[in-house]
């Protein structure tokens, strides 16, 4: 489930519906419910779609910067064989 959709059910239950009849209905655990909440809870959907972009950014330069890392080590391992 995505965060458009996740909020869309975080107001269901501002609204008034209880917390274990949206679980129910939405058929998600209560801790699940109360994660999203902590999680996404006051934003609107654009600035969950903003997060979620930032969160794989953010994921995919991390990916980056350990492969140049890598590279790093092993140039460093072949110049200091040769001297």
């Amino acid at each position: 489930m995505g965060p458009p959709q996740i909020i869309e059910i975080l107001k269901e239950q501002e609204v008034g519906l209880k917390v274990s009849d949206l679980c129910r209905k939405h058929e998600i655990s209560d801790a699940t419910f109360y994660k999203w909440k902590t999680r996404y809870g006051g934003l609107e959907v654009s600035e969950a779609k903003r997060l979620k972009a930032l969160a794989d950014e953010n994921s995919r330069l991390k990916r980056l910067l350990a492969d140049a890392m890598l590279d790093n080590a092993a140039l460093k391992e072949i110049v200091g064989k040769k001297w």
